[in-house]
């Protein structure tokens, strides 16, 4: 009987180097093909811009395709969902961002994946402001003046957002709260088409990370309110921060990071993180992003896990405030 269990245990035991020895030597051998970087907001966005960039450096790394897939859908729940069900094989990752898995998972009465539980953190890409902009036909030149302008004509104004629960919605909703304004939401899919409506004046005004709208600041086609940030952006030192404009207590940033269907392979999740610092660390990377507003993060798996746990927390402490629960649409 002891010798059979005894056989049994050392059996066991060998099994479990092997299987540890085949994860390691699958683990060396990835990526052996295309990699598939799903994108939960439109093309064009910070979730989006991340991608493609920090892609394009693992591509030329590590000798295989990273393709970008855009799946837009109710602030960023169809393409979280989508990544959250791919198969822990290294071959499926997700760009997350602040709205996707921060807000939504504290905002949403039911969501059909769990931020925390069913991904793997890989690492905090970077970190922009976001900015509140206004359409040219708008007769507002800063935050002050968007308020003030709320007040007097109570119900008439409508600011656009990527999606219910997306961060442009809870930036807009949060300001309403602070100043007491009335807004009607207009959810989009995505922030690209948001903000088209906004240049041709179809929409007032939104929140939106600064990289995708820091091109129609700087050419003239939107005008710009203040940044959610406490310090003001070194793209747009002009522009003031929400709390400079009379609003105090107002901040929030955007985040971009990179996380994987929980179970993806340990020394995949090492090996793909160790590339990840070093794109974060090239300088056209970081010139590319500083233009747009944004600053390289590119945190450990657990020091992204410590941020994404606390950024959940503090926005279910603002929708507690704000009395605010979200249902996917």
């Amino acid at each position: 009987m002891a010798r059979a269990v005894s056989a049994l245990a050392i059996g066991f035991a060998v099994g479990l180097i092997a299987s540890a020895v085949a994860t390691q030597t699958s683990a060396q051998a990835w990526p052996e093909r295309q990699v598939t970087i799903i994108v939960p907001s439109s093309p064009g966005d910070g979730s989006d811009i991340a991608a493609r960039l920090i892609g394009e450096k693992l591509r030329q790394a590590l000798g295989q395709p990273f393709v970008i897939e855009n799946r837009t859908g109710a602030g960023g729940v169809v393409g979280s969902a989508a990544a959250a069900k791919a198969p822990a094989d290294g071959y499926t990752f997700i760009m997350g961002n602040a709205g996707s898995h921060g807000i939504i998972p504290a905002t949403y009465a039911a969501v059909p994946y769990d931020a925390l539980r069913d991904f793997s953190t890989v690492s905090l890409i970077y970190k922009a402001p976001n900015i509140f902009i206004a359409s040219k036909k708008l007769p507002v030149a800063s935050m002050s003046e968007l308020v003030a302008y709320a007040k007097a004509n109570p119900g008439k104004l409508s600011y656009a957002s990527g999606g219910n629960g997306s961060s442009a919605h809870m930036n807009s909703e949060y300001l309403k709260v602070l100043t007491g304004i009335e807004a009607t939401h207009v959810p989009y899919r995505g922030a690209a088409p948001a903000l088209n409506d906004i240049v041709s004046g179809q929409i007032e005004f939104m929140a939106v990370n600064l990289p995708p709208a820091i091109g129609l600041v700087k050419s003239g086609q939107v005008t710009p309110l203040a940044v959610t940030t406490r310090s003001r952006a070194s793209a747009l030192p002009d522009v003031r921060t929400v709390e400079e404009s009379g609003f105090a207590g107002y901040e929030t940033v955007a985040w971009f990071g990179l996380l994987a269907p929980q179970g993806v392979p340990e020394p995949i999740i090492a090996r793909l993180h160790a590339e990840i610092g070093k794109a974060c660390a090239d300088q056209e990377v970081q010139q590319k992003l500083a233009v747009l507003g944004g600053e390289t993060v590119c945190n450990t798996p657990a020091e992204f896990r410590a941020f994404l746990t606390a950024d959940i927390a503090r926005w279910k402490d603002v929708a507690a405030k704000a009395n605010i629960a979200l249902q996917p649409q």
